[in-house]
């Protein structure tokens, strides 16, 4: 009797163990984190006090994320260093890259633009037209660029003749600007012209025509990615969007020109 009920209690603990759900044994699935690197882009990528993130390219990376089950860590840096850390594989996607050729030896693009920016040259309102459309009347100038910034094959072929100062952010080039350390600053309208403002500029200095270019902005990935379906997920969703109107939507939210 004691055999056969120790037998029977055994088949009673057998049948509850097989009765508990397989999945309780399943491991959680791994979280793919995504690391997004960028640097502080008026409307596309930002960090306020609280240190949250906010933007079109924030917006677009977050949607991204959702849809293809990544957990999203953002990463703020001076925008040549940004280069850097995505080129050399420590961030999984650069927000907002015009495209140029040294960039694509190092770095893969998106085929799907995001927004456009207008490039301009900035003068003070006191002062000549230094500009007309005509490089050569530039030899010798002293002109404010963005360290690490594309102003288009123009600009970069006239580069050598001019006589160049590097700062770091537009509100420091236009204080350059105001003060006579240089005679022009090369910014993005969409950059520049909120910083006129919160500098109290806007009296004193002004957008020169014509245009130096207009650039497309590009989501941009290490050409070995840890995730090599990220640039084609990222193309489907940028095309589907501009094809519902979507992009543009989010894009003139956000003070962009849309793609």
């Amino acid at each position: 009797m004691r055999n056969a009920r120790r037998l029977y209690l055994t088949g009673l603990c057998g049948m509850a163990l097989s009765a508990l759900p397989f999945l309780s044994f399943a491991r959680p699935p791994a979280v793919r984190e995504l690391v997004a690197a960028g640097t502080r882009n008026e409307g596309i990528f930002e960090r306020n006090d609280n240190g949250e993130f906010s933007g079109m390219a924030v917006e677009l990376i977050r949607l991204l994320a959702q849809r293809h089950g990544y957990q999203v860590r953002f990463q703020i840096y001076p925008w040549r260093r940004a280069l850097e850390v995505v080129a050399g594989g420590q961030a999984d996607i650069l927000a907002a890259a015009y495209k140029t050729p040294e960039r694509q030896r190092v770095m893969r693009y998106s085929q799907q633009d995001f927004f456009r920016d207008e490039l301009a040259f900035y003068g003070r309102i006191d002062g000549l037209p230094l500009w007309q459309g005509d490089y050569a009347l530039l030899e010798g100038r002293r002109i404010a660029v963005i360290n690490g910034w594309s102003y288009g094959p123009a600009f970069a072929r006239a580069a050598p003749q001019l006589l160049i100062s590097v700062t770091n952010t537009v509100a420091n080039g236009l204080r350059m600007l105001e003060r006579g350390h240089v005679e022009l600053f090369a910014s993005n309208r969409r950059d520049t012209e909120p910083a006129l403002t919160a500098l109290g500029l806007q009296d004193k200095v002004m957008a020169l025509a014509p245009l130096i270019d207009v650039q497309q902005a590009y989501f941009t990935f290490p050409l070995t990615p840890r995730y090599p379906e990220l640039t084609a997920q990222m193309d489907q969703m940028l095309l589907e969007m501009k094809k519902n109107g979507e992009l543009q939507k989010l894009a003139r939210r956000n003070g962009a020109i849309p793609p």
